[in-house]
């Protein structure tokens, strides 16, 4: 038998998460006997790697591989496509056909989405896994198969029973064996990995330099939760690749590739998911961090420009684009060598500790009332649009910013 290693290169596998490798060596070791096997994970996570490992593995390496979408077929044909149809069967059925777990005999057929599947597909469906039999549509007589059922899902299946959209009875057929594989977000260490490859593989495709990420892109990539998985990954590698022309990728030009990025995420209605939350904040929390940066790297420059120059109306000239964003942004300390360069005299000094003040003129009774005022007003503002910051803010005449620090300040 394979060791994990030479089947992680084999099947072009990249990473070292512990909870793949665990799948992996599962799917290994199930491999040689025909036993059912669900594989479970969110969308784009490479579920179906785990069928292609388990039949080339098995007995049944020789015979037919065949990979059945289940979303993607209509309700209405998806029976004559697993089980065939005779002739005249339905409207259109010119010839007799035969269906994938004919055509499959001896092999092995991979049902992805299988959690899609009609109900009176399913029935059909659980006698295959019970005896072997099936008939085909417009047929009376019964036909043996002997088929090796590797199925995956991205459905939460325990809710689908639940609901009566999916057959227990067929659930435990399937799922003899269940393999989970993670989402990319709880594999960190591999995120970075992933995404050279692919830029390797891109670079060679489309004939140019790999791109490369600098230490604050990397440590943005890999931080970010990438709902779309590895497939996600993969379609961010190729757009940067074959848009941007310098091969060097920083924060900014990395964050126009990450979409949850660019807006800010809302708070769910009705949402009661702490990990959901917790997911939200830390997107936001990065987003904040980020600008920060790169507004306290604009600061830094426009008072190194001050301090070297001295012509207050030249440097006014050239920062304008920053003095005023500064103007706009709802800040505790406002550095009056920068917002009030306008009133400032040619003959002012080189800044000093004595050009910023904290702005705290109100009288500590007065202060705690517009304190309480303050937070009255935010919670009335997150109540009347339904805890969406982003409109809440712009009704408080705030940056989404700085809602989000007062929220956690006041801890509302």
């Amino acid at each position: 038998m394979e060791g994990l290693t030479t089947i992680k290169q084999r099947f072009e596998i990249i990473g070292n998460d512990a909870k793949l490798n665990r799948s992996i060596e599962k799917a290994i070791r199930v491999a040689p006997t025909d036993i059912s096997v669900l594989v479970t994970g969110e969308s784009g996570v490479g579920k179906e790697t785990i069928p292609k490992i388990i039949h080339q593995l098995s007995h049944r390496k020789h015979a037919n591989y065949i990979a059945v979408n289940c979303g993607a077929i209509p309700e209405g044909t998806i029976d004559s496509e697993l089980f065939g149809h005779e002739k005249g069967a339905f409207t259109g059925a010119t010839t007799t056909r035969k269906g994938y777990f004919e055509v499959a005999d001896g092999g092995t057929i991979f049902l992805d989405e299988v959690g899609e599947l009609p109900l009176t597909t399913q029935v059909r469906l659980l006698r295959v896994l019970e005896n072997g039999e099936f008939i085909k549509v417009g047929a009376s007589s019964v036909q043996k198969t002997n088929v090796r059922i590797v199925s995956a899902t991205n459905l939460k299946m325990q809710e689908a029973i639940q609901k009566g959209k999916f057959r227990e009875d067929l659930f435990y057929r399937l799922s003899t064996i269940e393999l989970n594989l993670p989402p990319l977000r709880n594999r960190e260490n591999d995120i970075h990995l992933l995404f050279r490859k692919f830029a390797s593989d891109f670079a060679q495709k489309y004939r140019m330099p790999t791109i490369r990420l600098d230490e604050d892109a990397i440590k943005l990539l890999i931080n970010y939760r990438f709902p779309g998985n590895i497939r996600q990954l993969r379609n961010i590698a190729e757009q940067i690749s074959v848009v941007e022309e310098s091969r060097n990728i920083g924060v900014d030009k990395l964050l126009q590739y990450l979409p949850s990025y660019n807006n800010l995420p809302a708070v769910i209605e009705g949402g009661n998911s702490q990990e959901s939350n917790f997911s939200e904040d830390k997107d936001v929390m990065y987003k904040v961090l980020f600008e920060m940066k790169k507004d306290i790297n604009d600061l830094k420059k426009l008072t190194l420009d001050l301090i070297k120059n001295g012509n207050i109306d030249e440097v006014q000239q050239n920062h304008q684009h920053l003095i005023e964003r500064i103007k706009k942004e709802d800040s505790d300390f406002i550095p009056k060598s920068n917002v009030e360069l306008i009133q400032i005299q040619q003959s002012t000094p080189i800044p000093t500790q004595e050009n910023y003040e904290y702005i705290e003129t109100i009288e500590e009774d007065e202060s705690l009332s517009l304190h309480e005022k303050e937070i009255e007003m935010i919670k009335k503002s997150l109540e009347k649009n339904q805890n969406k910051r982003k409109l809440a803010a712009k009704e408080l005449g705030i940056s989404e910013r700085t809602l989000y620090r007062k929220i956690k300040q006041y801890n509302l």
